[in-house]
């Protein structure tokens, strides 16, 4: 139960309503109860007399108080669970928000299918603890207590003896409810695994067919969906064990009250009446005995959910605002200087850069070559701070990177990255996902830059195409170019390009830069690039090898140190005059 504790502030927040529901429990039950009463006063009248009037205003006593009890049972529903859907908005809402906080590292050691049952089957688990199960603990442990209370005054002996069999139902439910729990936790870590590769499947649906792998991924999935059918099913077994210990307990209660109740009426020592309302009020018992398993149940399953939820809400954030700032600007210029920089992704893994000393002026353009694996993409990354300096200083404008506010810092860059990822949606909304609201004019202006608009009006519904998952509908390089004219739609001070001209024709490609170089005057620009046709135009450019920079210099410069630089230069010159020649 510990981590159900966690909800205590939703509670908190809807104890009003939740108070409602406490009050409206309360007349529910009284009710109920009183239904019983004055069945035993109609019976003990009828064993007097008979009288149509008499019998007609005992009728009507028990329609009118049945449907009051009605009325205030609906009236629970609308408070109580009501609240347990408000909750759940709340709590999804809460974990969405903090899901959308977390670092980069979190997303790379976490599956997007296990992410995805938190957020469905586990927040599911802990609403129906919220709502029916706090719904009805409350209305059982109110009900328990007023029908015991009124049976003990009618015969505290036989009440004892009714409700003797009831420690031995306690008992058998802890030990089945304990089973449960077990196997509801193997249920949810399967389904987190059947969600992960039912979304790798349907993302990676194109490579499946490539390859023909249609049978293996089939094969594959029918072993997963047959595991997780055994695991419920082991669950169903054991749950399908509540119902009949339930009947069975509580039918020995029922036997001990018929057999013994009716000797002490042949006795004469308790009425007809009372023993009617005495089997009645255990008949009444009888729900909150089964609802004590099955809320013990929810209970259970909630727990595990909750524990769940709870390691990711207790994942820190890492990436966040300091709280004294120097930085008193509403913008950045674009300077950028990185001071003995070194980062490594965990503190028992390598270095992948060491000792970064660069500096990349307001308004120039900087370009990154490196074989893959050399750290590139890691040093682009520590700009916007998608992961934080591990060693050394990183500076902008002057100030350092953490002392200046996230959503400043990355409103100013412009970031494409290796892989274009485009959401289903037209290629208006993709380019202007970073505007508050669509510019029409910027987002055709922008996709003339990024080469993009010739593309865009052969299609039939031009900018209101719709792209499909990732962008499927478009080729690897209209992908690109959409990256990019979405980056430059935030007239961004410092434009990142992470090797996002790589699907793009030569042609094409000197064309962009041709234009990026106009729209990017007096802003930063960075490049990651393999082709030496990409950067050679480049105020700097720098050689990464193992996380260090090897060489820098202009293009004539790396050329004439005859380097690594100038080794890959003349490879591609190479390659080009043999393809010139075929």
């Amino acid at each position: 139960m510990k981590n159900l504790f966690s909800l205590k502030k939703y509670f908190i927040k809807y104890k009003s309503k939740l108070l409602w529901g406490f009050v409206f429990i309360l007349f529910s039950n009284a009710g109920m109860v009183y239904v019983p009463i004055l069945l035993k006063d109609s019976i003990n009248f009828l064993q007097q007399s008979v009288s149509k009037e008499k019998l007609i205003e005992y009728s009507i006593l028990i329609v009118v108080t049945s449907l009051v009890a009605g009325i205030f049972r609906f009236l629970i529903r609308q408070t109580i669970i009501v609240v347990s859907r408000e909750i759940e908005f709340d709590l999804r809402n809460d974990f969405w928000n903090h899901i959308q906080k977390l670092p980069l590292r979190f997303f790379q050691n976490n599956s997007t299918g296990n992410i995805m049952a938190h957020a469905t089957n586990d927040i599911n688990a802990v609403r129906s603890f919220i709502g029916p199960a706090v719904m009805y603990s409350i209305d059982t442990g109110i009900r328990i207590l007023i029908v015991v209370f009124i049976m003990l005054s009618i015969d505290w002996s036989l009440t004892l003896l009714a409700l003797l069999p009831l420690p031995l139902l306690s008992f058998a439910v802890y030990r089945i409810m304990k089973l449960i729990h077990e196997k509801y936790t193997k249920i949810q870590e399967k389904f987190s695994e059947l969600t992960t590769r039912a979304q790798e499947n349907y993302s990676g649906i194109r490579i499946i067919k490539s390859y023909v792998r249609e049978e293996n991924e089939i094969s594959r999935w029918k072993e997963l969906s047959k595991d997780y059918l055994n695991k419920n099913m082991n669950l169903v077994k054991v749950q399908a064990l509540i119902m009949p210990i339930l009947v069975m307990i509580t039918g020995l209660s029922i036997i001990i009250v018929i057999w013994l109740g009716g000797m002490r009426v042949i006795n004469n020592q308790i009425s007809l009446g009372e023993i009617t309302a005495f089997v009645v009020y255990l008949g009444i018992l009888i729900w909150p005995v089964i609802a004590f398993g099955w809320v013990t149940n929810i209970i259970q399953q909630a727990e595990a959910s909750m524990k769940r939820l709870n390691k990711i809400f207790r994942e820190p954030y890492e990436i966040v605002d300091v709280s004294e700032s120097s930085f008193n600007k509403n913008e950045i210029e674009g300077d950028i200087e990185f001071r003995n920089v070194s980062f490594r992704y965990n503190d028992n893994l390598p270095f992948v850069l060491k000792n970064i000393n660069l500096k990349i002026p307001k308004g120039s353009t900087l370009a990154i070559i490196g074989h893959t694996g050399a750290g590139k993409t890691t040093l682009i990354n520590l700009i916007p701070r998608l992961y934080d300096v591990t060693e050394g200083e990183l500076l902008i404008d002057g100030y350092n990177v953490k002392d200046i506010p996230l959503d400043i810092l990355r409103k100013s860059i412009g970031l494409v990255p290796q892989e274009s990822f485009l959401f289903s949606d037209t290629i208006a909304n993709n380019i202007s996902y970073g505007l508050r609201e669509i510019d029409f004019e910027k987002v055709v202006n922008v996709s003339r830059i990024a080469q993009l608009d010739k593309d865009v009006e052969s299609f039939p519904n031009k900018y209101d195409t719709v792209v499909g998952e990732r962008g499927i509908t478009l080729s690897g390089g209209q992908k690109q170019r959409t990256s990019i004219a979405r980056a430059l739609a935030i007239n961004p001070k410092i434009l990142i390009l992470d090797d996002s001209l790589s699907a793009v024709d030569t042609h094409t490609e000197e064309e962009i830069l041709k234009n990026l170089k106009n729209f990017m005057k007096e802003r930063t620009s960075i490049i990651i690039s393999h082709r030496i046709s990409t950067v050679k135009d480049a105020d700097n450019i720098i050689v990464i090898k193992d996380g260090e920079i090897v060489e820098q210099g202009t293009h004539e410069e790396l050329v004439a140190l005859n380097g690594h630089y100038a080794d890959l230069h003349y490879k591609q010159l190479l390659e080009k005059e043999l393809e010139e020649i075929n």
